[in-house]
């Protein structure tokens, strides 16, 4: 038999020291990332910092296809709750754009300026702004917590408003961190302030689905085990619970890469998203 437990709570959710080259993220993405950034909004199809709300990281960019868009895409991006903001991702929305869709790209207070109960209400805050000014369906995508964050907004608990619920078709969580209690035995919680009570109420993981949620887990199988763990789990625990579920391991990706995919309008993982 062969059993399994971890030791190491911090190396099982630390991802640049366990990729060849990890020290290269998140710079790598930068560049990319200011380029299309400035492509859009030179041609007029991006409308930048976008206030959601009253703190000054409660804003989003909000990028346009060219005629009138199907519907919204909103991205909510990782970085442990506590590191990153919307400018490192702009690139990503290239896929959706190309595809015809809006995508919304928030920043939110990062930890431990807030707990991650604070953060949760205002990315409902975001695309509850975003979809008043993008008709048509909603799809959500969010990468580590963002995979957290967006699972949470079709949690039968969610903060949105249920007229925005309505329209959400789709949600992907790719590497996302559906279970908070272990990382209450990490380094991290010193500033995530992660405790018991929190984990119960906001792990999507341990409540229950909203009516008529449909959501694809969607990991890298070079990832951390831990994260292809949590990717599964929660597609596990939902479909039990009556969600439509997806569960795919994209061959040979790892935590940075794996979101690669949305910069194209061919790739899987776009086509799925978008998939209605």
């Amino acid at each position: 038999m062969i059993f399994h437990q971890i030791s190491d709570w911090n190396d099982a959710y630390a991802n640049a020291p366990n990729i060849p080259g990890g020290e290269r993220w998140p710079a790598a993405w930068v560049q990319p990332a200011q380029a299309y950034r400035d492509a859009l909004h030179g041609s007029g199809r991006a409308t930048l910092d976008v206030h959601y709300g009253e703190r000054a990281r409660n804003r989003f960019d909000l990028f346009g296809p060219e005629g009138r868009p199907k519907g919204l895409v909103v991205f909510v991006h990782g970085g442990f709750w506590k590191a990153l903001d919307k400018s490192f991702w702009s690139h990503l929305a290239r896929g959706s754009v190309e595809s015809g869709y809006a995508v919304a790209m928030p920043s939110y207070t990062l930890c431990p300026a807030v707990r991650i109960s604070e953060i949760t209400r205002e990315i409902a805050a975001a695309v509850e702004r975003a979809a008043a000014m993008v008709e048509g369906p909603l799809f959500l995508a969010g990468h580590s917590a963002g995979g957290h964050l967006v699972t949470r907004m079709i949690s039968a608990t969610s903060p949105l408003a249920d007229n925005v619920r309505a329209r959400i078709s789709h949600t992907v969580s790719i590497s996302g961190v559906h279970d908070l209690r272990p990382l209450m035995k990490a380094a991290m919680n010193t500033d995530l302030r992660i405790d018991e009570a929190e984990a119960l109420v906001e792990s999507p993981a341990l409540l229950e689905p909203m009516q008529n949620a449909r959501v694809t887990c969607w990991v890298g199988s070079a990832e951390r085990p831990e994260f292809v763990r949590q990717n599964a789990l929660l597609a596990n625990i939902w479909t039990g619970l009556g969600a439509k579920t997806c569960l795919i391991e994209e061959p040979g990706r790892h935590h940075f890469d794996v979101i690669d995919g949305l910069a194209d309008p061919r790739h899987q993982l776009t086509r799925i998203l978008l998939s209605p």
